[in-house]
Parts: structure tokens; sequence; C-alpha cells
């Protein structure tokens, strides 16, 4: 079965396994997931992921997810670019996320980065998600 929309199922499996309170949570592995991971990783959303390969040998990353004090690091977290309609913003308007305290996740011809590093870097992009 084919999946429209790779980055947000990844997005709604994290957001459902926090839910729940599980502590890992698996997904099918791609390059821009694992950019994605890198991100919310440097950024501190979660404690790390690893990949796999499966039965069939399709890769997988198992992510380990972060909780403080029982609740889930990761508040909010939403897809702003869809497939059917593509968010790119130059690097002046790149939004900020409840004041800086969340990130918005930034695909840039220079790689997927944080709202604050594609700043730094002075290039816009494709907002993939923010997150809070």
């Amino acid at each position: 079965m084919s999946m429209n929309d790779p980055l947000g199922d990844m997005l709604t499996r994290i957001r459902n396994a926090q839910l729940r309170g599980k502590s890992t949570v698996a997904t099918p592995a791609s390059t821009l997931r694992a950019r994605v991971l890198d991100v919310l990783l440097s950024e501190g959303y979660i404690r790390g992921y690893e990949k796999s390969a499966t039965a069939n040998g399709q890769g997988e990353f198992t992510i380990s997810l972060k909780y403080y004090e029982g609740t889930p690091v990761i508040r909010e977290v939403k897809r702003v670019s869809k497939p059917g309609r593509r968010v790119y913003m130059g690097v002046k308007d790149i939004p900020i996320v409840r004041n800086g305290l969340g990130v918005s996740i930034v695909s840039t011809p220079k790689g997927v980065m944080s709202d604050a590093n594609a700043r730094a870097a002075n290039v816009g992009g494709e907002v993939l998600c923010t997150v809070f």
C-alpha cells in the first residue's frame, strides 16, 4: 500500500505513542525521516533513534521518546507543508513557534534544519513541521 505523506505518518506515530505513554515507537526508514529525527534529537525532543532491518529487508527506525516527570517533552507537533499544499518561506518569513520556545523544521537547499539554524545560514525553504 502506498503512503501519501510519510513524514506526517511518522509525526502521527510519535504523537500517538506519547499519548499512550510508550517509551519507543517504530516507523519505516527514509532519508527525510532521518534528517527530521536528527533535528528533533539535536533540539532535545527525543532521546535518540536507531535503524534496523525488518524481516522483509526494509529499514525501520526505532525512536526513543523523551519524557519529563511523566509528561511528554513534545507537547504539540503540527505538519505545516503537506503533499496537497506545499508551504515555502523566505528566511525572513520562517515562523517563530511560541516566542522561540518551539522549533520549526525547514527543508532548505543546505539540508533539513531548525528555524534558528536556517536563519543563521540565511536560507529559506519548505517548512515541514512545527514542534513545541
